[in-house]
Order: C-alpha cells, then sequence, then structure tokens
C-alpha cells in the first residue's frame, strides 16, 4: 500500500496556478492536496502531472512495453497513446495482445489503440490482416481506448466500405478515431474531419495545420528521431493551447535515454510560450481527448505525478504511477522481466544474384528516392545510375544508391530501386524494422555488400545491420523482427555502436540512417517509396 505525503510547488495546470503545497497519497490515490502558500519557495521542486506521449509506435523503440517504459519514466513520461500498428502487421491480432500484456507487467500507463490499416495497402506484403470484424473485436475490448491511425486517407475521402466500418465501430463504442493525411488540404481535408477523425500528427507546415485546426481536427506536434515538425508548429500553441498535444511517434532508444516530452516543453518555454499553455499540450490535452486512466493532480486522481527541478529544463527528479515511485534521481526503478518471442519471419538467405538490377527491369525513364533529413515525406527525382554490362549500379559521385526490399514472409524476386541522400561511401545497411510492413529494407554501394547486410537480418530473423568488405554489426530483434527482449539500456548501447558505424565508418550524414531507411518503404507518405511489389507513386497511389 502506497501510503506517503510529499511537499512542492503544486503546477495547477488547469486553474493556471503553482503554489508551495502538500499532496497526501493513499491505496494509490491522491486524498487530499494542501495549500500551505499562494507564493513559490524558491527552494522547493515543483509537482506537476505526468507527461504523456500522445501518439507513439512503442516497437521503433526497438524496446518491448516494459522496457520502454523503464526508459521513459526517467523523463518523467507516465503514460502514452500507443499505436501498435507495426507488430500487427507482422502478428495480427496476437501481437496487439502481446503489447498489451507486456505492458501490465510494469508499472506504466499504456493506452493502446486497435490498428486500423493492416496491412497499410494492398501494394506490399505484411504478415497479417485485420478486416473491420477484427478491429470491431478489438474495440470491444477496455484495454483498447482509440482507432489507430485512419493512414487509408483515399478510403475515407471515396468512403470505402470496409474503411468506413471501421470508423463506425470506433464510434459505436465511442472511443476516438486517429488520422495520418499529411498534406490533405481544403475540402478534402474537411471531408476527411467530417468522418469522424480527430486528430493528426503527420502536418509539416504551420498553413496545413492551420486548415486541419480550421475544421476542428487537433494538431499532434511530432517530434521523434526520424520525423521533427516542431518548429515548424510550434507557434500554434500560443492561439490552440486547447487543440494541441506533443508526440514522438517513432524513437528510437539511443534518443529515448536522452529525453522524451520533457525536451518539448524545454524548447517550447525556451521560445516564451505560456508555461501553462506548454503543460496543457503535454500533460492534460491527451488524457482528456483518449480518456485516459491518468491522474491529472486532482483529488482523488490517481496518483500519477512527477516533480522536476524548475520549469524551464524540466529535470525529472521523480515519477509516480499509481503512487509508486517509478524513476529517482535519473535512475529507472522499473525492473527489466524476460519477454515472451513471437515472430513471422520465412525468408531464405539470399544470394548477391538476387540483388542484380538489370537494365530491362526499368521501361521508362530511371527515377530515385530523394530522402529528406528529419522527414518522412520524400520527393521523386530522376537520377543517372552507373550501367554495367547491362546492369544497374550505385553513382557514388552523385549519392545515386541503390536500395532494395526482400519479402521477409515468404521467398520472393528483390524489389530494386535507387535513393539519394544516405551518402554512404562504401557498405549497405539493412533493417527489418521498415514500416508498414516490415520487409527487409536496405540501402548499398554494391550487391555484395547489400546482400552481407540482408543476411545477417535474416540469421537473426530480424534486426537491423551494417556490413562492409572489413566489417559488419548487427543488432537482433528477435520480438516480430522488432524489437529486443534484452535490458533497454543495454539494446540503446548496441544501437548506438552501430549507428556510429554507419556514420563514421560507412559514410552516412543523416541524423538517424536507420530510422530514416525505416521510412524509405512507407507507401502512405508521399512522394516516391519502394515496397517488396516494386517503386510506388505515393501521390497517385500506384505503382510506377
Amino acid at each position: 500500500m502506497n501510503t506517503f505525503k510529499i511537499t512542492g510547488n503544486i503546477v495547477d495546470i488547469l486553474k493556471k496556478e503553482i503554489f508551495y503545497g502538500e499532496i497526501s497519497v493513499e491505496n494509490s490515490r491522491i486524498t487530499t492536496i494542501q495549500k500551505h502558500s499562494a507564493n513559490v519557495v524558491k527552494t522547493a521542486k515543483y509537482i506537476l502531472p505526468g507527461f504523456i506521449d500522445s501518439h507513439v509506435h512503442i516497437e521503433s523503440s526497438m524496446l518491448v512495453p516494459g522496457e520502454f517504459a523503464k526508459l521513459a519514466a526517467v523523463h518523467g513520461t507516465v503514460g502514452t497513446i500507443s499505436d501498435p500498428h507495426e507488430i500487427a502487421n507482422v502478428c495480427g491480432i496476437e501481437g496487439v495482445r502481446f503489447m498489451i500484456e507486456n505492458g501490465k507487467t510494469v508499472p506504466f500507463k499504456f493506452h493502446f489503440g486497435a490498428p486500423s490499416c493492416v496491412p497499410a495497402t494492398i501494394f506490399e506484403t505484411a504478415g497479417a490482416v485485420l478486416n473491420a470484424d477484427d478491429v470491431d473485436l478489438l474495440l470491444q475490448n477496455d484495454d483498447i481506448f482509440y482507432l489507430s491511425e485512419m493512414m487509408n486517407f483515399p478510403g475515407v475521402l471515396n468512403s470505402d466500405e470496409e474503411v468506413m466500418k471501421k470508423i463506425a465501430s470506433a464510434k459505436k463504442y465511442n472511443k476516438p478515431v486517429d488520422g495520418h493525411a499529411p498534406g490533405l488540404r481544403g475540402a478534402t481535408a474537411k471531408k476527411y474531419i467530417d468522418a469522424g477523425i480527430s486528430t493528426d500528427h503527420e502536418c509539416f507546415t504551420k498553413e496545413e495545420a492551420l486548415d486541419k485546426l480550421k475544421y476542428g481536427m487537433k494538431i499532434l506536434i511530432r517530434e521523434g528521431s526520424a520525423a521533427k515538425n516542431f518548429e515548424a508548429l510550434i507557434d500554434l500553441l500560443n492561439d490552440y493551447p486547447d487543440e494541441i498535444m506533443f508526440c514522438s511517434d517513432d524513437k528510437h532508444p539511443d534518443s529515448l535515454v536522452d529525453g522524451h516530452i520533457n525536451q518539448l516543453c524545454k524548447r517550447a518555454v525556451a521560445k516564451g510560450i505560456d508555461v501553462f499553455k506548454v503543460l496543457q499540450a503535454a500533460c492534460i490535452n491527451p488524457v482528456l481527448h483518449y480518456k485516459m486512466n491518468v491522474g491529472l493532480l486532482k483529488e482523488g486522481d490517481a496518483a500519477d505525478f512527477i516533480m522536476v527541478e524548475d520549469l524551464q529544463d524540466f529535470k525529472t527528479l521523480q515519477t509516480y504511477v499509481n503512487g509508486a515511485l517509478v524513476a529517482n534521481e535519473g535512475k529507472s526503478k522499473i525492473i527489466t522481466k524476460t519477454s515472451d518471442i513471437l515472430n513471422n519471419f520465412n525468408c531464405a538467405l539470399k544470394q548477391v544474384s538476387d540483388f542484380e538490377f538489370l537494365v530491362l527491369d526499368f521501361k521508362e525513364e530511371v527515377v530515385a528516392i530523394e530522402a529528406l533529413d528529419g522527414q518522412l515525406i520524400t520527393n521523386k527525382i530522376k537520377c543517372n545510375p552507373i550501367v554495367k554490362n547491362n546492369v544497374y549500379e550505385s553513382n557514388l559521385v552523385d549519392d545515386i544508391l541503390k536500395i532494395v526490399v526482400v519479402n521477409r514472409y515468404k521467398n520472393a524476386p528483390v524489389a530494386k530501386g535507387f535513393i539519394k541522400n544516405v551518402g554512404l561511401k562504401q557498405g549497405a545497411i539493412a533493417s527489418s524494422v521498415a514500416h508498414d510492413s516490415h520487409n527487409i529494407v536496405a540501402v548499398g554501394v554494391d550487391d555484395e555488400s547489400i546482400c552481407k547486410a540482408v543476411n545477417l537480418v535474416i540469421e537473426k530473423q530480424g534486426g537491423v545491420s551494417a556490413a562492409s568488405k572489413i566489417n559488419e554489426m548487427v543488432l537482433g530483434l528477435p520480438v516480430a523482427g522488432l524489437m529486443s527482449n534484452e535490458d533497454g539500456y543495454l539494446v540503446a548501447q548496441k544501437y548506438t555502436a552501430i549507428d556510429k558505424m554507419v556514420k563514421e565508418e560507412l559514410g552516412s550524414a543523416l541524423t538517424a540512417p536507420f530510422m530514416t531507411l525505416s521510412f524509405m518503404a512507407l507507401l502512405v507518405i508521399p512522394h516516391l517509396k519502394l515496397s517488396d511489389m516494386g517503386l510506388f507513386d505515393g501521390d497517385k497511389f500506384e505503382f510506377i
């Protein structure tokens, strides 16, 4: 039984006041909040509701939920709105259940959604299908809090029967519907929102976000390991404090060790935004919108709160969940527990010849994916690969490298294309974390290196790898080919080492090479991507 008292400068975000007082906790709940002084005590620390990540794919941390919680709690995060879309694309409903049950093994408040788009499109091979009946079954579960991001916005705009059934199920159970509509503006944005979709985390310009706000949508400001929209959108918080939330979407283990939602609070306050508006986005709005079972520092609430050094840097000193101290002075008190392993990985090792790219394969002009550092959106550009013996090869001078996608669910021909801005000078990198279907995606300067990197991943039944002619590294991800079952801090160390190899030895200048790589097969983000079936035009929603 957690019974204790704690004193400090108590931050009442809803009433927009800070006072010195005492909080009493009994049986995991706040019993009383007593005001000792209307003034702030300069020597005291600040107590406020815990931070919420309002949209995150836990799988992208490469950690199972329990280990994600272990790292996130140190930074004052007490709960998440988590879309188990990634594992669902690999393992179906069984994968969703795995995430829920693993999350229950630790004192942390995960709120999972029912994945709406499995597979995300019909233009790629996934490991599972969740139809409208499956989604309805999930939404009946009290452990499912919302319908996850509706990426099939063409399906919404065209009133696709299966898509509309899923949205109708969410409405039937009074659960919110998350959106995903990059670039949608005007009448099409209104039609998408009017279908019942309440949030979007994909805005990459202020003008786009204002358009969606105008039609009643809430905007999530995203700052993850690859997609970074904070600078473009943060000024919106000044005028729309009730409609803004913070999220990471996808965060690799190394950056989760460094910080989480607390970092966005620090940056927002540094820009002169009112601290109560910042904390409303970070702590309050997600809880109210998703009806989360998270306390908001009121009498009778669950004792979910944090103590921070100040309201500028938000250095977290203590994190409490249901009255339990889960992090103290930068150290997590969440214990690593052995995780089960489930997976869906059925392809054989590859030969170098599997990656040959015959000139005859391209019927028209040769185009390449132009990767943009810090963005999920890509450009479609003309390119000039080298041709030798009727085979396309990478052009290192112009940074036009070969990209491939290997079907991980069955043996099939390898899809091939070209990509600019990865910047490798030698070797190759590969990953089985490849949104949304999580086939193996690889980029390299030559077929031998690509084959070596891909086979390292296959041998581990999932992982991220880097290979050159003299060196190789692999971080195995045996849980669905997406997550490790090891201690979160150890995984972060291993990931940091392989990331360093890719940048220092292989030459990539990308901020997060593996995170960027993982989105190059994400067909629902324009403009050009590569699936295991071929090059895909994200604007026309068809193969090239």
